[in-house]
This record gives structure tokens, sequence and C-alpha cells, in this order.
């Protein structure tokens, strides 16, 4: 984990035309022939694709070019490299996504985004999911209360209450035709309702304190999880420089409140979801 985080940026980055290196803890950016063509001035650069850098500098990140160039203004909290050449930027528990050229694939409006199989990203925003590709053009909607991925060619998907597998028979990796409501008639595709839990589901006799508890308690992990990766992980590849700074820790009692919150009130969290989605299974019958 320390030489994955750790290696973009002491490790020396190179690649045909430029190199990073450091002055007083900043860093800055040569060529081949030794020209300074970045003043050590950044607190991070990291390769983004073949013509950019994801920089921070003064604690907000940005995108620029090798001759210093700003590609994204230096303004957002967060940054995260995806692909090697893509960048997850986001303030204020917003996030979107922008290539290496700096175009804003994906706008900076969503709670979460994270890579599905086939360079794929799974958005979400007011607790619905979509899908959203690699060039920004959008595949499904935010409007599922949930989108799994168990293979390269399966999607589970939550709709109304329902959970229905998408299986592509043909190809190793799922891919949806331009009008997505084609698939209905696609025999490349099969479509499967899935039923979950059917006993455990039948009644609100189901719901007992102990469901209660259990949801109260059932945001303690993810809350923290989401918490380390907003304050650290987050924080580019200087991980191991953050955690032993212990800087993130006052931050720490707010932003997990603020994330433990998040998930005791998503509609998809907790064990009353399976209760909630029978019922909303059973009003759109």
């Amino acid at each position: 984990m320390i030489l994955i985080f750790v290696s973009p940026v002491f490790a020396q980055l190179s690649n045909a035309e430029f190199t990073t290196f450091s002055q007083n803890n900043r860093f800055g950016l040569k060529d081949n022939d030794g020209n300074v063509t970045i003043k050590p001035k950044y607190s991070k650069l990291i390769r983004l694709g073949n013509s950019s850098w994801l920089a921070q500098r003064n604690s907000k990140y940005g995108i620029i070019d090798s001759h210093d160039n700003i590609i994204v203004k230096l303004k957002y909290q967060n940054a995260s490299r995806i692909l090697g050449s893509y960048a997850k930027l986001g303030s204020n528990f917003k996030y979107g996504v922008f290539n290496e050229k700096g175009e804003n694939i994906i706008p900076v409006e969503y709670s979460s985004i994270d890579l599905l199989f086939g360079m794929r990203f799974l958005t979400c925003k007011d607790f619905k999911y979509g899908v959203v590709d690699k060039n920004g053009k959008v595949i499904l909607e935010n409007k599922f209360d949930e989108i799994y991925m168990p293979k390269p060619n399966i999607m589970h998907i939550r709709y109304n209450g329902k959970l229905y597998e998408i299986t592509q028979v043909k190809g190793e990796n799922l891919i949806f035709p331009d009008d997505i409501e084609c698939i209905k008639n696609d025999d490349n595709f099969d479509i499967t309702a899935i039923v979950n839990n059917p006993i455990a589901m039948s009644g609100y006799s189901a719901v007992t304190f102990t469901d209660y508890i259990l949801k109260i308690f059932s945001s303690i992990s993810p809350a923290h999880e989401a918490t380390i990766d907003e304050l650290v992980f987050s924080k580019g590849a200087d991980t191991v420089s953050v955690l032993t700074r212990f800087s993130w820790l006052p931050k720490y009692p707010y932003t997990y409140a603020r994330n433990y919150y998040y998930n005791l009130i998503s509609p998809t969290n907790g064990p009353l979801n399976d209760v909630k989605n029978t019922l909303k299974a059973k009003a759109n019958e």
C-alpha cells in the first residue's frame, strides 16, 4: 500500500520528454535537456495521461500541462487519478471527472463516482445511481436504486423495488446499444428478475427493534471508510505524508458525522431496505 501511494510522487516520474524534480519539498518539471518548464512550486505533480499533470498548490487541486499552463483551475479540495489519464476532482462533497485535456466529461455534481467494468463510471446523485462512459455519454440516467456489476458482462439493477440481472450473451464485456430501450428486444441480452429473501420480506413482522439497532450500526463501517477515503486517499499520491502529519485528524469527527448521517438516511442502506423494496415493488405491480 505504501509503495502504491507514495511512488507516483517520490519516484521521479518521467516520460519521453519531462521529469519531475523537487526543491524545498515542492515539485517542478524539467525537460530532457535539463530546462525547467515548471518551477518547483507545487505540493504534488502527478502524471495524467501523456500531456498533462494533476497538480496541488495551497491545498487546492487542478490540472496543468507540461509548460505550467492551467487547464483546469486549481480550486478543488479533493482529487484522485483514475485509469492513469482521468482525474476525479471535487469540493463540498460534489465530484466530477476530467480527462487529460481538461475536458469535464462528468459534471461536478455527483456525491460519488466509482469505476465499473468496461471503463465506465458509476455515478450517484440524490441517492440514485446511473452509468456514464469514458467519453461522458450517459448510458443510464440517475434513477436507479442500485447498480452493481459482479462480472464484466453482467449488471444488476434495482429499480422500483425490483432487482434485475442484465446479461450479455455474446461478448466478454457488457456493451449497451445506443438506444437503451432496444435492449428489451435484443437477443444478445438476457434480462431476469431476481427475488431476494422472499421469506424475510413477507410482511411487517420482519421489522423489529433489532432491525432499527442494526440500521444504526450498519452505517459505522461505511461512514468510516468514506471518511478515510475523503481525508486521506483523495489527497493524491502523498498518502503516507498525510498520515504521519496527522493533519486529517481534526477534520475526522465532522467528516465522519456527515458521512454517517448520509449513510443512515440513504434509502438503499440498512436492513430495512429489503422491506421498503418489497413494498415499493408491490405498489408498482
